[in-house]
This record gives C-alpha cells, sequence and structure tokens, in this order.
C-alpha cells in the first residue's frame, strides 16, 4: 500500500514537471512570437519554390534572422501554419516581429518593385529601361518596334501601343509580361477615349488618334497646352495644309539623327516627313499619355495653325504665317533666352515648332 502510495505521489510530481516545462516552454513561444527579428536594416529573404520548413529555419539561422529556430518552429506548429508558407521574395523591415514574419510568409505578401515608362517616349527607352533593371527577367534581345509588334500579336509597330504609366511587379517577372500589360492598358485607355471623342473630326479610326496623340505629346511643353496644340493639327488637317512638325522628321530620321535637323533633313522625303508628306505618319511616333489622346480626340476650338516654342516650355500660337512669323523671329532668332527649351526635360528631343 505504501509503495502504491509513493508510486502515486512520483506520478503526480512529474506531471507536475511536465505540466511546469510546459507552461514555461508555452509562455517561451507565446514570447518569441512577440519578439522583433534581429534587423538592423531592411532584409531581403528569398524563399525557393518547394522550399520545406526546416529548410526555412536554416536559412533563417544562417542569416542570423532567429537565434532559436525550435521555439519558432513551435509557435508555427501550434498556429497550424508551418506547411503553408509560400515561395517568393520578401522584404523584411526592422522591427518585424517572428510573428509578423510568419504572417508575412504565410499571406504570401511578396516584395514589389516599379518600372515606370515616361510619356512621349519610344518603345525602344522602354525596352532600354526594362534591360537595366536587375529585378526583370530578360527575354527580349531587340528594341525594334516591328518586332515587339509580333510578340503582342500588333498589326504592324508596336510604337505607340505602350501605355506611359508606373507598373509594379515581382521579381523575376518578364520583360515581355510587363509590356504586355502596358499594351493592353493602351488598349483599355484608347478604347474609353475614342467612346469619348468630338464629332467630325478628320480622323477615322482609334490608331489614327494615336498617332496624332503621339505627335501631339511630343509637341507638348505644357501640359495644359496640349488641346490647344491638338486644335493647331485638326485644322491644318480638315485644310488639308501639311502638319509640318519636326518630331515627325526626327523619327524618319532614325539613327542619323544627332541632335539638329537641317534644311536638307526637311526636304528628304521619309514616310515620317511631315514637311513633305500630307496627313498623318503611318505609325506613332512615341507612346502617349491618356491626357494627349484626349487632346486629340477633342482639340480646342480656335483659329491658329501655327505655334511656335517661346524657350519656357509653351508656345506662341498664330493664326496666320504673317503672325508665325514675326513669333519665330522674337523667339527663336532674335530675343532666344539662354535657358532655352521647349519641353520638358524628360522628353527626347523636339524644337517645338509647328
Amino acid at each position: 500500500m505504501r509503495v502504491l502510495k509513493i508510486l502515486s505521489l512520483g506520478i503526480a510530481f512529474i506531471a507536475l514537471v511536465v505540466a511546469i516545462a510546459a507552461y514555461v516552454g508555452s509562455h517561451k513561444v507565446t514570447s518569441l512570437a512577440q519578439q522583433p527579428l534581429k534587423l538592423t536594416e531592411s532584409t531581403s529573404l528569398m524563399v525557393e519554390p518547394g522550399t520545406s520548413f526546416n529548410h526555412l529555419l536554416e536559412q533563417l539561422t544562417k542569416q542570423q534572422l532567429i537565434d532559436e529556430p525550435l521555439l519558432f518552429k513551435l509557435h508555427a506548429r501550434q498556429q497550424n501554419l508551418a506547411h503553408k508558407i509560400k515561395a517568393g521574395e520578401y522584404l523584411l523591415e526592422p522591427g518585424l516581429t517572428h510573428d509578423g514574419l510568419l504572417q508575412l510568409l504565410v499571406q504570401g505578401k511578396v516584395r514589389s518593385y516599379q518600372v515606370t515608362f515616361v510619356e512621349g517616349q519610344r518603345v525602344s527607352d522602354y525596352i532600354a529601361r526594362l534591360q537595366s533593371h536587375p529585378q526583370i527577367e530578360k527575354t527580349l534581345e531587340y528594341d525594334d518596334p516591328q518586332q515587339l509588334a509580333k510578340q503582342l500579336k500588333i498589326e504592324g509597330s508596336a510604337e505607340g501601343w505602350i501605355y506611359p504609366d508606373t507598373y509594379q511587379f515581382t521579381r523575376g517577372t518578364t520583360d515581355l509580361a510587363l509590356l504586355k500589360r502596358a499594351h493592353q492598358r493602351m488598349q483599355q485607355v484608347l478604347e474609353q477615349e475614342w467612346a469619348s471623342k468630338q464629332p467630325n473630326l478628320p480622323i477615322s479610326s482609334a490608331y489614327e488618334a494615336l498617332i496624332l496623340a503621339s505627335i501631339v505629346e511630343k509637341e507638348t511643353g505644357a501640359a495644359f497646352e496640349r488641346p490647344e496644340i491638338a486644335g493647331v493639327f485638326t485644322r491644318r488637317l480638315n485644310k488639308g495644309m501639311r502638319l509640318q512638325t519636326d518630331p515627325t522628321v526626327i523619327y524618319g530620321m532614325g539613327d542619323r539623327y544627332k541632335g539638329n535637323i537641317t534644311r536638307a533633313d526637311l526636304k528628304r522625303k521619309t514616310p515620317y516627313n511631315t514637311y513633305v508628306i500630307k496627313g498623318l505618319p503611318p505609325t506613332p511616333i512615341a507612346n502617349p499619355g491618356r491626357e494627349a489622346i484626349n487632346a486629340a480626340l477633342n482639340p480646342a476650338s480656335g483659329k491658329s495653325l501655327y505655334f511656335v516654342a517661346k524657350g519656357d516650355g509653351t508656345h506662341q500660337f498664330s493664326a496666320t504665317l504673317a503672325e508665325h512669323n514675326k513669333a519665330v523671329y522674337k523667339y527663336q532668332r532674335r530675343g532666344r533666352r539662354s535657358d532655352y527649351r521647349s519641353s520638358p526635360p524628360p522628353s527626347s528631343a523636339n524644337n517645338g515648332n509647328g
């Protein structure tokens, strides 16, 4: 009887020790969950597809982000989340707790990057930007808009079909995938703007609107002038006048353009030289934003048929050639400013004459 009593007391003592140990262990796990990781600066954590939780623990320990992997593993098991982590790149910021890390991995809140396509730039500029981004997977070996058109299933040229905006993406996204997104966005915007166009415009398709919008974008130095510049070109088209816009000449020159346009360049016939050809060039000459597209489809009314850059990013508009010649003399021949510019710095070369 006494032996049974001693045995019972021993079992009770062991149970008490186990309970105390479990309590202490649970308390340590709970305490660890709320403790911040060992982070003094932003750190990237890459979880490859198929990574097991044990391998993740080794990785976290090797990167010196945690020093009690067993407790972290117990916390994950208590939450029944150890098998739910998602692959991807994660940005860990100072102050992130162990539980915060676990939630981040389970929710798949992967790190994002961004790339910006600037209004008025060419397809080649966009591809160069993608090629220089270290987190983008490079699949394109060219910067030609005709070749890109085949990849995007566009007839003709991809020039003009890439919507300028800032795009978010995750590591490993391909350059072509981003261009496809931007192309789809341009299709949406163009469709929306075409639906609200003014009646009786001298353009017969949304694509012609895109071409005109690209010219308006390249000629614009101050955003508020877009509708007025579009108005000039619209009136010229209605009257059968040549557009005579320098950015089209520059585009047609291709690699021959070195920063200046000569009289010979203005006389040389290319499909894009609007000093020689009538109407619009065959394709856009840049990628316009929504505001330029809206201006092309909703031009300002008026009588002006000419404009010349004043040197401060704005233009002087004229209704007659005589008035225009006076403005050219005033702003470009006699009183050209030392800080003269015809367009904002992000845009490529353009002397601002129309």
